[in-house]
């Protein structure tokens, strides 16, 4: 049942087939055919589930991933998600700190006391959680991990659906728990549905699972479009001159900062404009020279208006464990904004991004620099614009979205 979402989707009567190859050209051909025949929650006996999520991240952080999907779950029945503790409670259990983001989205933050040992922790929360579902009147639902730890303190739950929505190798990341291998083949165990984020992490664990199901990253096209006739620069960024070059996400340890500097040292009339968070490094050690400009985190509303001043985009990932299982969401997003991209030879973006002649691959500092000057020549190539827009064409969260939940109604429906 193992399949990759961009290569098949099921048709009424067709049974379901192994896949191990990526092929994303099929997609418009397939699914834009086959979606009327998807599944939705239109087609279930009410009442509708709510759906209970498990998350690592905080969704006021960067917008990515969890916040495409669950905002769209959100959009058809409740969503809560439950985000990772903060230790400021005054007294055990703690309590659990309930903030909307729409009628149907609800972010729930757990507050524990400080000085448990981590066994004390998880029964507090499990009994934060208990009342979560007792208060909320949360009977049917389905539950959806994106952290296999939350089982410390959720696995005694009845879900009807179970999703592991795998979006990162997160036992590779720094200060990962030394546990979280054990708790992910619990999730496997549990789980009726495994999705990836992306062909590399798909085929590292479709033989963990009967019904693993990649999901490579996605865009929301028209967003990032905008870039490409926005004239207003942000304040921050109108006074750097061009050429710019890019990056926008979390700035940790998959980043390449030597690499960074020696690109900015090879070409000190380069701008390399540099937004996001600074996480799990120092950063102090981050390379200063007078032409790499770090200007914090902007909010996904911001992105198009700064990709409008840059020349080229920039995926400058180092190569070790943490970025081995990489999709980083923001290849297809600078690809709209019209910006050529270069990256660094991230599997899930060699292929299909290198492979089909729409993204520069380099490895080092030198290689980087001359991709960089390849790519300056690129911005008004129609021939690469065209291929760049037909590839994007197959893309969206909506389809995303809407094949995830064609799965999860047609669990439901088994019941």
């Amino acid at each position: 049942m193992s399949s990759t979402f961009h290569e098949w989707a099921p048709t009424a009567g067709r049974a379901e087939k192994n896949v191990s190859t990526f092929n994303t050209a099929t997609i418009s051909n397939q699914s834009g055919a086959m979606q009327e025949l998807w599944t939705t929650f239109a087609d279930l006996a009410k009442p509708l589930p709510d759906l209970i999520c498990f998350s690592h991240l905080r969704w006021d952080f960067v917008f990515q991933r969890p916040q495409h999907l669950l905002s769209r779950f959100a959009s058809q029945i409740r969503t809560f998600v439950i985000e990772e503790p903060i230790f400021d409670a005054p007294q055990s259990p703690g309590f659990m700190h309930l903030s909307s983001r729409g009628e149907n989205l609800t972010i729930v933050v757990p507050h524990l006391p400080g000085g448990y040992s981590a066994a004390e922790h998880n029964t507090m929360q499990k009994q934060l959680v208990d009342q979560l579902l007792q208060e909320q009147s949360i009977n049917h639902f389905v539950a959806w991990y994106y952290t296999p730890m939350a089982l410390n303190f959720s696995s005694h739950l009845k879900p009807a659906v179970t999703v592991y929505d795998c979006m990162d190798e997160l036992s590779a990341f720094a200060g990962a728990p030394p546990e979280l291998l054990i708790r992910e083949q619990e999730l496997f165990t549990k789980a009726d549905l495994v999705f990836t984020g992306g062909q590399s992490l798909y085929e590292a664990k479709r033989d963990k699972h009967p019904a693993v199901y990649a999901f490579p990253s996605s865009i929301e096209r028209a967003h990032f479009a905008q870039a490409k006739t926005i004239t207003q620069q942000p304040a921050d960024q109108q006074d750097i001159p061009n050429p710019r070059m890019g990056f926008y996400g979390v700035i940790d340890e998959r980043m390449d900062i030597e690499l960074v500097g020696k690109v900015a040292e090879l070409r000190p009339e380069w701008q390399l404009i540099m937004l996001g968070p600074v996480v799990k490094i120092d950063p102090a050690t981050l390379p200063k020279p007078a032409n790499i400009h770090y200007l914090g985190m902007k909010s996904y509303k911001e992105l198009p208006a700064y990709l409008s001043g840059w020349d080229v985009a920039l995926l400058p990932f180092a190569m070790n464990e943490s970025t081995r299982f990489i999709s980083p969401t923001k290849t297809p997003e600078y690809l709209s904004a019209g910006i050529p991209v270069v990256s660094a030879p991230i599997r899930d973006v060699v292929k299909p991004y290198g492979e089909l002649g729409l993204v520069h691959i380099a490895a080092t500092a030198e290689e980087f620099v001359k991709a960089i000057e390849q790519a300056l020549k690129q911005q008004t190539d129609a021939k690469w614009q065209a291929e760049v827009d037909k590839f994007l064409s197959q893309l969206s969260w909506d389809k995303t979205w809407g094949y995830m939940t064609h799965l999860i109604c047609n669990q439901l429906q088994s019941r």
